[in-house]
């Protein structure tokens, strides 16, 4: 069995909890939240406390057991604290700008780059370089601040481009002129 699998998710009051079969569903005071789980894995809520067993002895099982418990965990996380990622936009005449369920980035291509905001994220733009992804879902988040990024990846010879918050870059020389 796996040793992550094994431990208890504690439930924080305020958070409702209902088991289905494939899914788990987990209501707090952020938001609501769906989270499927492999299948021959269960669930089960006592005195607050949700453990995730597997069903039967079939070892291909356990592979599933951590995974599951995790995928809860992060649920139950997201409904009560929420996810957060944070990006710089680094280099001269870039900024982003938040228009309704948009965002308007310039980032030195010769047209400005629509960004749709999808459900369930919210986005803080903070002095035009700083931008905030916000959410329940931790998966989501993630891919929201991955797609931002990819739209102008950080160049390893002149530093630019959109990049996490503390992402450390290694600087590349630059061809040698001729002398």
């Amino acid at each position: 069995m796996s040793r992550i699998g094994k431990k208890p998710i504690a439930v924080p009051k305020g958070v409702t909890v209902k088991v289905h079969a494939g899914a788990v569903e987990v209501q707090g005071p952020k938001g609501k939240l769906t989270q499927a789980f492999p299948t021959g894995i269960k669930f089960d809520l006592t005195n607050g406390e949700l453990v995730a067993t597997p069903n039967g002895d079939n070892p291909d099982l356990n592979k599933f057991h951590g995974l599951a418990r995790s995928l809860v965990a992060n649920a139950v996380t997201g409904v009560t604290d929420g996810f957060k990622r944070e990006l710089d936009i680094v280099g001269v005449g870039y900024r982003a700008e938040l228009k309704g369920k948009q965002v308007i980035f310039a980032l030195g291509y010769s047209h400005a780059v629509v960004f749709d905001i999808p459900n369930g994220i919210d986005v803080v733009i903070d002095k035009q370089t700083h931008i905030t992804v916000t959410g329940v879902d931790r998966q989501l988040v993630g891919q929201v601040a991955a797609n931002i990024r990819r739209l102008r990846e950080p160049d390893p010879y002149k530093q630019k481009g959109v990049r996490y918050t503390g992402e450390v870059l290694k600087k590349k020389a630059g061809k040698t002129g001729a002398k």
